[in-house]
């Protein structure tokens, strides 16, 4: 089981889906940009609404469709991930494993830790071959209460 390294700032972030949108001749515009900044930004994952919020305080003319393109573009390129069960969103720290990966999120303060678990990815890819199930992607999400709730240390620490 692999960890990803939450503790890259919103800078490296930042930097790293410049780098990785070079690198694929895709285009990392000014509000897809600050979308992703955002969501970096955030100590939990961020709603669209949440997000069109923000930006129409900076951009007048942000308009829920400006979100959810930025949104589309940022998950192809596997530097956000999509909560399913919140219908919200969190940067990706490690893209490489875009489509392999768990999510653990607390219910307390709202942390997500992403986990890329090869076991659990191939047992699952094993019983869809056994069903005769081709299968696409997986989604994974596991609530509960992270190591600092746990031990009772102040909220909002992450």
């Amino acid at each position: 089981m692999q960890h990803c390294d939450h503790s890259a700032s919103t800078a490296e972030l930042i930097a790293n889906a410049e780098q990785r949108c070079l690198q694929r001749g895709t285009r990392f515009t000014p509000i897809r940009r600050r979308v992703f900044e955002l969501i970096s930004k955030a100590p939990g994952a961020l709603k669209a609404y949440d997000l069109l919020d923000q930006l129409s305080d900076e951009h007048a003319a942000a308009r829920p469709p400006t979100v959810y393109r930025a949104l589309d573009f940022l998950i192809e390129q596997g530097l956000v991930h999509r909560i399913e069960s919140l219908n919200a969103f969190i940067a990706c720290s490690c893209p490489d494993h875009r489509s392999q990966f768990q999510l653990m999120i607390c219910e307390q303060c709202g942390h997500v830790e992403e986990l890329h678990d090869t076991r659990l990815v191939d047992m699952l890819e094993q019983v869809a071959q056994e069903q005769q199930f081709r299968l696409h992607r997986q989604t994974i999400e596991l609530y509960g209460l992270c190591r600092r709730c746990q031990s009772g240390s102040p909220l909002n620490v992450y």
